[in-house]
């Protein structure tokens, strides 16, 4: 949903954010740190709806950071070292930060 780079993309990442969906996603991240596929899916989705370079996207990241997105991939690299996704994705997403 929030994937992309167009100004559609954007606007996606922005309403996801207007309704909550970076606090969603990290409180999955922290609810359930041993499945695999939420912390993949997780990291991957906060790295969509933050990335970029214009004011929005850098509130977003605050959000995020202020959310506890930044020690929620750590721990999800911690938890799950040998899984390369959730290595690159949280790495992706404390680039971020």
């Amino acid at each position: 949903v929030c994937y992309g780079t167009d100004a559609a993309a954007f606007a996606r990442k922005q309403r996801a954010a207007d309704v909550g969906g970076i606090e969603v996603a990290v409180a999955a991240l922290q609810a359930h740190p041993q499945v695999t596929g939420v912390q993949q899916s997780g990291c991957r989705a906060l790295f969509n709806v933050c990335v970029g370079s214009d004011a929005a996207a850098r509130a977003r990241r605050q959000r995020a950071v202020t959310a506890g997105a930044t020690e929620t991939a750590v721990g999800a690299m911690q938890a799950h070292p040998g899984d390369e996704t959730i290595q690159r994705q949280g790495q992706r997403l404390r680039d971020l930060a």
